[in-house]
């Protein structure tokens, strides 16, 4: 099951196993069972430390990790290939006694956790997003006793999905309640179960001194930003609502120049590697609400965080990006991971054998029509205007699929459902006036972004389209506060062209401060 190239780094990871593990196997006859024991014996052949022993678990195919002669371990439903084969290895070297790199206060935030925490998790193995959901508790189950983890692929038990309504990935369930669906990382997942977690982390922001560069917002721009202001010598933070941004989101980038293709979360990861490399103080996991500037030029603007902590910054450079805009029809919100989604690469699979509207007609729309196509039973691609306006190359590709339905001139005007899930859609035909109805499980929405500037309302300038409005070098209409990438006027949203945004912003930044006149009057105006 493995290729030769693949058991030899899995042997090499293996290598750091340090306590013995057993493959607890809970199997049957199926063709399902029979690949998961193929992996298993695979597995257990490149270490003298790991065993198979046989299960007798309610859902089958599946196996625990289990450290031998205890009860820490975690459970994978299913078979962990595809973007859940990291998670695999990692629950075979944590549970193994190898250590987390995770940071050490937090590590010993989660052994202080009281409560019994039974976390069950619904993953499809083509989600980037579950990953990270799957990782997280599956080390929280291995830190604390009284936690314990079931990741499920969500394609393989679909009677199980169907009868606890599961219509996105990653979603989960604590204690057989609906704990959370979407990307999460380990900071969020144990601030939601931690009480205390959030007082504390708000209590420790209002202690940092004032920075000479404050960037809000994690993604490409905010980390080129950081890296840039970093590497002056000046005093850096960064306070993201989650770092990496929207790439997290984004399956295959193939247009980073020179690397040739990766994916989101993986670029994600780097990006915030790459920041820790030089003294730069992230606070992960803050939401900013308001900008005060300063009162006088050289002054001390403040950032208000949502936990009503604050920082300061000589200058500030936003970064906040954008994200998925919606169709602000009724019963949008009402549906939303019940059949309303927007990531068709994570949550295609649950909607396998099904009939399926695509909203919007760029190249994001067409591709998720194109890549649903091959999973769905069919595709309704509606766009408002008279014609799509994806690339010609991926109009041809679409064009040939004998299951995909093109509407154009279209507007959706709202999503039907049962109470429970979606079951249609109507639109209005922008050319004759009439509605008309559409009978479907689901519908995935792109069309576009919206900027991350709502809570700057009232402190800089932006356009109609809430985009920050900045000149050639990253300025705003406040001296000393900066901006760069989605979030701003900048044509072309583009990975690339955010990072090198952020590195303009701050190089301004930087120009700017060691332009600032070093008077009392400087420092009284902070």
């Amino acid at each position: 099951m493995l290729d030769a190239n693949l058991k030899a780094q899995l042997k090499a990871y293996m290598a750091n196993i340090t306590q013995p593990i057993e493959l607890v196997a809970s199997l049957d006859d199926s063709p399902k069972s029979r690949e998961l024991k193929t992996l298993l014996d695979e597995i257990a052949e490149l270490s003298d430390k790991v065993t198979i022993a046989a299960g007798n678990a309610s859902r089958v195919p599946s196996f625990m990790i289990r450290r031998t002669g205890t009860d820490i371990g975690v459970t994978f439903a299913g078979l962990p290939m595809g973007h859940e084969f990291t998670s695999l290895v990692l629950a075979l070297l944590q549970v193994g006694g190898h250590p987390s790199k995770a940071a050490q206060d937090l590590i010993q935030q989660i052994r202080d956790i009281d409560g019994d925490f039974a976390f069950e998790t619904y993953f499809s193995l083509s989600c980037q997003n579950c990953p990270d959901v799957v990782q997280a508790l599956n080390l929280m189950s291995v830190l604390n006793p009284r936690i314990s983890h079931t990741a499920i692929d969500g394609a393989l038990f679909k009677e199980e999905v169907d009868a606890r309504k599961v219509m996105a990935v990653p979603t989960v369930f604590l204690n057989g309640e609906p704990f959370a669906s979407g990307r999460m990382e380990l900071e969020q997942i144990v601030a939601k179960i931690d009480s205390g977690a959030a007082a504390r982390a708000a209590e420790k922001i209002k202690a940092q001194d004032p920075f000479e560069v404050l960037v809000v917002g994690g993604g490409p721009a905010g980390a080129a930003a950081a890296i840039y202001a970093a590497r002056k010598g000046i005093r850096t933070g960064v306070a993201a609502e989650r770092f990496g941004g929207q790439v997290l989101d984004t399956m295959d980038i193939e247009n980073f120049i020179s690397v040739s293709r990766t994916e989101g979360p993986k670029l994600a990861s780097a990006l915030e590697a790459h920041v820790k490399d030089y003294d730069v103080e992230i606070m992960n996991l803050q939401k900013a609400a308001k900008l005060i500037p300063a009162r006088a030029e050289g002054g001390y603007h403040e950032v208000v965080l949502e936990n009503g902590a604050s920082l300061k910054g000589r200058t500030v450079i936003l970064s906040t990006g954008a994200r998925w805009r919606q169709m602000g029809v009724p019963g949008e919100d009402e549906y939303r991971n019940k059949g309303v989604a927007y990531c068709p690469h994570c949550d295609g699979p649950l909607f396998k054998g099904k009939r399926v509207a695509v909203i919007g007609g760029g190249n994001s729309g067409v591709e998720a029509a194109i890549d649903l196509a091959g999973i769905v039973a069919h595709v309704t691609l509606i766009e408002y205007d008279s014609q799509l306006r994806a690339d010609a190359v991926l109009q041809r590709k679409l064009a040939s699929l004998p299951n995909v339905r093109i509407i154009t001139s279209a507007l959706t005007t709202r999503v039907d459902g049962n109470g429970e899930k979606v079951t249609g859609l109507s639109y209005k035909d922008r050319n004759g006036g009439t509605e008309h109805d559409v009978e479907l499980e689901g519908i995935f929405v792109q069309i576009g972004l919206v900027p991350n500037t709502e809570w700057l309302k009232d402190a800089i300038a932006l356009s109609p389209r809430g985009e920050i409005e900045i000149d050639a070098r990253g300025e705003t209409s406040q001296p000393g506060i900066f901006a760069a990438g989605d979030c701003t006027t900048v044509p072309y949203k583009q990975i690339v062209i955010a990072m090198g945004a952020g590195s303009t912003a701050a190089l301004s930044a930087f120009d700017y401060l060691i332009r600032l006149p070093a008077t009392e009057e400087t420092a009284e105006a902070a």
